[in-house]
């Protein structure tokens, strides 16, 4: 008897094992009854920036309005400025429809740039649906000797190498398109600012509080409970209007005398070959979500703009994005 229980047990671990095995990258899924089995939504950076707080607020808001029934859960995969986790997302997890992904302008610009550029674009994956809109802002620490804007970028001027900039993905990616922008409609020349890249929002503000960095660009979603607790001063923000909430006495980079702007969407992306039953699935899902009061209250308490958009409007708009976004890199000499 212990015998057939014990076959029984070894057949249902098999069982199992290949059951996992046709939910990676190795088989594409028939997409028949999607979800079977737990999802996992990866945030390509560390703790605390853009894409991991998109990731959790999804997976906060999918849970507490039972709108998906199986257990999601967040995994941060840094690296490269989310090109490490990009390569292996387009590849290895190509057919994986239990293994999304947040992104924002980086998957674009992560392609179009010259050095360090990654092979894959948002054309490795399946563009699900576009969420959020937020901007960029120009950081200080609270005992900064710089107030405005133009403070930062005249000691910029006067010598470039003096004053070090971050921000949480690589040269040549969002954050420092952000940081340099002001400083090339300023005058100046881009290639000559001094920018140090970590992985990830959270890590470039603990470098700016711990006196590592003179000034950062980051989310400005992100830095609401900084400014709170009095640790930061933020210089500017790059929206076309002043934005709401704790940066409401904060100035655009026009009205800080910088005529440049630059608009940080986010949204959620499947793999390159996602089954039609999964991509119809997580369209229904997401069409669902963002119109629940759950998710209006995370969006404002996260200080972000709502901004939706479904699978085929959001890959239109991505194809437009790529002409904008390599534009700016060729203005700046950093495109392929």
């Amino acid at each position: 008897m212990w015998r057939k229980l014990s076959g029984l047990g070894a057949a249902l671990v098999l069982s199992l094992g290949l059951a996992a095995c046709g939910d990676s990258g190795g088989s594409k899924n028939s997409g028949e009854n999607y979800p079977t089995s737990n999802i996992t939504i990866v945030a390509p950076s560390g703790a605390g920036g853009g894409w991991d707080l998109t990731a959790r607020s999804i997976v906060k808001i999918m849970s507490e309005t039972k709108l998906v029934d199986k257990a999601i859960t967040v995994e941060n995969k840094a690296g490269g400025g989310g090109a490490v986790f990009m390569a292996q997302y387009a590849t290895k997890e190509a057919n994986n429809d239990y293994m999304l992904m947040t992104k924002s302008p980086p998957i674009l610009i992560n392609n179009l740039k010259a050095e360090g550029n990654s092979p894959y674009g948002y054309k490795d994956t399946t563009p699900l649906a576009q969420l959020t809109r937020d901007y960029g802002a120009i950081v200080v620490g609270k005992d900064s000797p710089f107030n405005t804007l133009t403070d930062l970028l005249e000691a910029i001027k006067a010598d470039p190498q003096a004053v070090t900039l971050a921000g949480g993905s690589a040269p040549g990616s969002m954050d420092h398109l952000v940081a340099v922008l002001p400083a090339y409609k300023y005058g100046i020349d881009p290639k000559t600012v001094k920018y140090v890249s970590y992985d990830g929002g959270g890590e470039a503000i603990a470098a700016l509080l711990g006196n590592n960095a003179d000034a950062i660009a980051t989310d400005a979603s992100t830095i609401g409970s900084y400014l709170r607790s009095g640790d930061v001063k933020v210089l500017a923000v790059s929206s076309t209007e002043r934005l709401t909430g704790d940066l409401a006495d904060v100035p655009t980079f026009a009205e800080a005398g910088v005529d440049a702007e630059f608009t940080i969407w986010r949204g959620l992306f499947g793999p390159k070959n996602m089954s039609d039953g999964a991509k119809a699935y997580w369209e229904e899902k997401l069409a669902e979500m963002v119109e629940t009061d759950e998710w209006k209250a995370e969006l404002e308490r996260n200080g972000w703009a709502a901004e939706y958009r479904n699978a085929a409007d959001f890959t239109k708009f991505l194809e437009e994005q790529e002409v904008v976004i390599g534009d700016l890199l060729k203005a700046l000499d950093m495109h392929k």
